[in-house]
């Protein structure tokens, strides 16, 4: 790290060049412009920053722009923010890694030994190339032919091999993390190619989908050679394979031809039909079978692994990546094996029937292939460009509008306008530098493609004239070339759909690398025998890279009464909710249901005997009857109506038109918080189970509602026990016993509201303070 201060001194960076996007415990998320369209100083700068202490793993996309960092949750998170800005800068000074190493990577590390077969490439492309100069000026004219089309061959084959190597940007496998448990089931072993470990179980399917599409490749060629043919027929007045085969005259032949043609044009529809039909029915089955494993995974999550992920990030991996995974098997994958069906049927064909032209008609595939994979790189970076600037632009339309008051308040409606004028502008501009770039790349394979027709025509036709090359042999091979070459400008596409789908496959599959909750191993529970004792014994509890929550707690919580926990924010009155029910485990000491640690319960038996009712509790999309009766489902209408008298929901619920029927939308954007906060109360009243929690489940009703539901809680509360957790004291004055929290996890005082007064202490203050009666 010393080299990465060093070098900060002697480089600047503009600011804005690396902004933070997002930080959270152990994990930031970076914007660098400097890593956009250039794939080697994204390697460069994650390999940087790998190197650093206390930065475990570093990813850059040069497509986005983004970088992730993740790190140890000791290391603050602002020295992290240092060293990114530092990597950057180092970076910045060698962005192509030409000329001398990195200096984070050169300060630490021995210089790398050569190995043998660097040095042997050298003496062997010296002897490659002396061999094949001899051979050009002494050789035949078809020897220096067959060695053009192995240049051809050779400059092919490097730029796939260079595409190839940089679909390994993306591992597969997470770092420093074993796959999930949920893999190993599935019988995929972790060294597979992660195509195969996506396939999984519907590799059958692969195969008859691959069938197919070699047997409709390979039905377009004939239907090449037949209108090959019928030209040949329509020139010199027959072809001589037909006439091999009885169809001596050219009107059979025509006819023949005819019926062939047609019979091809029926296989090509037919077998390109299924074969789609196959493909696309395989991605379906591969998108389905990923989601549904991995959502059953994440539903099984430690509650902590879900809230330091972002909802959007999780939902991304569960919509966007595992789309991908299914959409490269509906259409790139088939592409790539009709373009290897075409070069495993074109170029024998040619080698064997007009090897003397094979070097001209091949000669624009690694042209092509360079061609296309240059501009997916370059456009890649054009688009997601393009796509920030139209986020910028919607995000500041929508600002806009709905600052609708406090602009025109500001009296801004001309400044508005020119902030959203120069946005669209910008966009449009980088929309018209991709679209000059898309329409070039499209004219220049075309050129491509033109020429290789002119060239196969005008070399092909002298050998026809020298009677080297016969026509009936060549007629047909002219247009097939062009099928491969068009399909050849697919290449960076499909490059980069295999890119993005082995991003997203790493990514699903870190997902799924998460931990599941552990169960106990004490046996299951029975809801109806559970008394309700709560202890909890000299516990101490610390969320990660936080102070102590709670601090050597010990408390008892009695069965069949209502305990209450007050104190200030922060004194871990929550916390102890989370631990009864497994949300979280203790780091030291117990947490103990009738004398039993809740760590060796069933989490689900444990969870089923506990009702929670959150501060801010969550409503699904649907009528209010579903959300009362959400985790009691068997519930009667009946059932339904009495847990929302209890909870006095009951009266504005049968205010409204559709009564309990009612819609509420996403998250029950349709009610008041109180509201929402009733029907939460009812929810956890009808499962009836014996342990109940309220965590401010009232904080958002009104004096009047408040007490109302007290006095109903009562009769609920009989012969079960209730922990009401609140920060307003009226709410908890009649229960059976009060604990006040304090800062750092520890219990204050304890006793009754009465009792509690009566010693002048923090309860006393607190209900001066919120009541405005002094104590007795």
């Amino acid at each position: 790290m010393s080299s990465l201060v060093g070098a900060a001194t002697g480089l600047r960076i503009v600011e804005g060049d690396a902004r933070p996007r997002s930080v959270a415990p152990g994990r930031q998320r970076w914007d660098v412009r400097l890593v956009l369209g250039r794939p080697r100083t994204a390697e460069l700068l994650a390999a940087a920053l790998r190197r650093i202490p206390g930065i475990t793993d570093a990813r850059a996309n040069p497509v986005t722009g983004g970088l992730l960092v993740r790190h140890d949750a000791k290391v603050p998170a602002v020295d992290v923010g240092r060293m990114v800005r530092r990597a950057v800068t180092v970076v910045a000074g060698d962005p192509v890694g030409g000329g001398r190493p990195a200096p984070a990577l050169a300060a630490d590390t021995p210089a790398p030994r050569t190995a043998p077969g660097q040095v042997l490439r050298p003496v062997l492309a010296v002897g490659t190339g002396t061999a094949a100069a001899v051979a050009l000026t002494k050789g035949s004219a078809l020897t220096r032919q067959l060695l053009a089309l192995g240049g051809v061959a050779v400059a092919t084959g490097a730029v796939l091999r260079k595409a190839w190597q940089g679909t390994g940007d993306t591992p597969t496998q997470p770092r420093g993390r074993a796959m999930s448990s949920a893999s190993d089931t599935d019988g995929r072993g972790a060294g597979r190619h992660p195509l195969l470990e996506i396939v999984g179980p519907h590799r059958s399917r692969l195969s008859r989908a691959a069938v197919l599409s070699v047997a409709c490749q390979v039905s377009e060629v004939a239907l090449g050679t037949f209108l090959g043919w019928t030209g040949l027929v329509l020139i010199k007045g027959q072809a001589a394979p037909l006439a091999r085969l009885g169809l001596t005259t050219a009107s059979a032949q025509l006819l023949g031809l005819a019926g062939l043609v047609a019979c091809a044009c029926a296989a090509v529809a037919g077998l390109s039909y299924v074969s789609n039909l196959q493909w696309r029915r395989l991605g379906q089955d591969v998108e389905h079978d990923w989601r549904s494993r991995t959502y059953q995974h994440v539903q099984h999550l430690e509650l902590r692994h879900l809230e330091g992920e972002r909802t959007t990030r999780v939902a991304s991996a569960l919509t966007d990546d595992v789309g991908q995974l299914g959409a490269f098997f509906a259409g790139p994958a088939n592409e790539v094996l009709q373009l290897g069906t075409s070069l495993a049927l074109l170029v024998p064909a040619f080698l064997l029937l007009a090897p003397q032209i094979a070097w001209i008609a091949f000669l624009p595939i690694p042209v092509v292939a360079w061609l296309s994979l240059r501009h997916q790189d370059k456009t890649a970076a054009d688009y997601a460009d393009t796509a920030e600037r139209r986020a910028r632009l919607g995000s500041q339309v929508i600002n806009s509008l709905e600052a609708g008051a406090t602009v025109k308040s500001f009296c801004t409606e001309d400044h508005e306008a020119e902030r959203v004028d120069e946005l669209s502008e910008a966009a449009q501009e980088s929309s018209r530098r991709t679209d000059r770039g898309t329409i070039r790349h499209a004219e220049t394979v075309r050129a491509c493609t033109t020429a290789s027709m002119a060239g196969t025509l005008l070399i092909g036709g002298r050998s026809v004239l020298k009677g080297t090359l016969r026509f009936e042999v060549f007629s047909p091979l002219i247009g097939l070339p062009q099928m491969l070459l068009m399909r050849m400008s697919r290449l960076g596409g499909i490059v980069d759909q295999y890119q993005r789908t082995v991003a997203s496959y790493d990514r699903i599959q870190r997902l799924r690398s998460l931990p599941v909750e552990a169960d106990g191993t004490g046996g299951a529970v029975d809801a109806r025998q559970v008394r309700g004792e709560i202890v909890l014994d000299r516990v101490s509890f610390a969320y990660p890279g936080r102070t102590p929550a709670l601090e050597d707690l010990s408390m008892t919580i009695p069965a069949g009464q209502v305990t209450a926990l007050v104190g200030a924010t922060g004194s871990g009155k929550t916390t102890i909710a989370r631990l009864l029910l497994r949300f979280q485990d203790a780091d030291r000491g117990s947490v103990l249901l009738d004398g039993r640690d809740v760590r060796e319960l069933s989490r689900h038996d444990l969870r089923h005997a506990i009702g929670f009712v959150a501060q801010d509790p969550f409503l699904f999309d649907g009528t209010i009857a579903d959300n009362i009766r959400y985790g009691t489902f068997d519930a009667s209408d009946e059932a339904v109506v009495e847990a929302a008298r209890t909870a006095e929901a009951h009266p504005f619920v049968a205010a409204l038109p559709d009564g309990y029927e009612t819609v509420i939308g996403e998250r029950g954007a349709a009610l008041s918080g109180g509201q929402r906060q009733r029907i939460a109360l009812a929810r956890a009243i009808l499962k009836n189970a014996p342990v109940v929690i309220l965590d401010e489940a009232t904080s958002a009703v009104d004096n009047e509602t408040e007490a109302a539901i007290q006095r109903t809680l009562r009769g609920f509360a009989a012969d079960r026990t209730m922990l009401v957790i609140a920060h307003r004291l009226s709410t908890v004055r009649h229960a059976d016993r009060i604990y006040v929290m304090d800062r750092g996890g520890v219990v204050a005082e304890q006793g009754t509201h009465d009792e509690l007064l009566e010693r002048h202490g923090l309860y006393a203050s607190l209900w001066q303070l919120q009541a405005g009666e002094p104590a007795a």
